[in-house]
């Protein structure tokens, strides 16, 4: 067996690991696939035969990768709906992503997105996937005491966080058309009625989180989309369909918490767009 062909044989018997780790950290499969890309090339360029667990090795890279996707996300928050220029990155499977919310529970990921890059970086490693502290504390570049106390903000943080009540499918409806009229008119007061306080806009290339931001944005955006607009199962899951010339342009996909929307994962990449599952209601 060549040299290549044996190491991306140990890389793919920790894949899954990997990818459940960047997902968690992540909330977003398609960053998750971009991540573990980013390990497999810093793992091609390393020397690991002197490793002693490799997995564990890779988890501390994987979660350094992702370390810095969510500091560069958090500076760009603040960014308005519409990007300049999307940055194309692997294609995501937005089913995967709703078993992703699943498993790990909405309430959860909206209250990940609310916490440090080093506090979620820390509980993730830790508390889900059990990574001792010194390991953590050399991925977040801190103490294994520091790294312990930012593991236990983030777990409070988490467990204050209440499971989320279930939103009926008409209900879903009803909050999408009120969102959509909302930033039609440029109703302010109208988007944060039915926004959840740290809703999250995630598209290919950026994040905007917060109820004001994400308002904010949505009210100049808004106006652009009158007449295009068509209610959708976006990979089953509640959504609008933004159509030019008959075609979808791109997508709207909606997460709901407390009777409030908290995520919209935006599809704006053609070939993305061609991929995803979109059913015209």
């Amino acid at each position: 067996m060549r040299d290549e062909d044996f190491l991306a044989e140990r890389f793919e018997a920790h894949r899954g690991q990997l990818r459940a780790v960047a997902q968690r950290m992540l909330g977003s499969v398609a960053e998750a696939e971009d991540a573990v890309q980013e390990a497999w090339v810093r793992m091609s360029r390393s020397d690991t035969t002197r490793v002693d667990n490799l997995g564990g090795w890779l988890t501390t890279v994987v979660g350094r990768v992702c370390l810095d996707m969510l500091r560069t996300r958090r500076s760009r928050a603040e960014q308005p709906l519409e990007p300049e220029s999307p940055v194309p990155a692997t294609v995501p499977d937005p089913e995967q992503d709703v078993l992703l919310a699943d498993s790990v529970g909405s309430a959860l990921l909206v209250v990940l997105d609310t916490l440090t890059p080093a506090e979620r970086l820390a509980f993730v490693l830790h508390d889900l996937f059990a990574v001792p502290y010194d390991a953590v504390a050399g991925v977040v570049g801190k103490s294994p005491a520091a790294t312990r106390q930012l593991a236990s903000r983030a777990r409070r943080r988490v467990r204050g966080a209440q499971d989320p009540d279930p939103v009926a499918p008409a209900r879903r409806r009803e909050l999408v058309d009120a969102f959509l009229a909302a930033a039609r008119e440029g109703d302010f007061d109208g988007l944060l009625e039915v926004l959840y306080p740290d809703v999250v806009v995630r598209t290919e290339a950026w994040v905007t989180s917060g109820a004001l931001a994400v308002a904010k944005g949505a009210t100049g955006y808004g106006r652009h989309i009158v007449g295009l607009a068509a209610p959708a199962l976006v990979e089953g899951r509640t959504g609008v369909a933004l159509l030019r010339e008959g075609r979808v342009e791109r997508t709207l996909a909606f997460t709901f918490v407390h009777d409030r929307i908290a995520v919209i994962d935006i599809t704006t990449e053609p070939a993305r767009v061609a991929r995803t599952d979109v059913t015209l209601l």
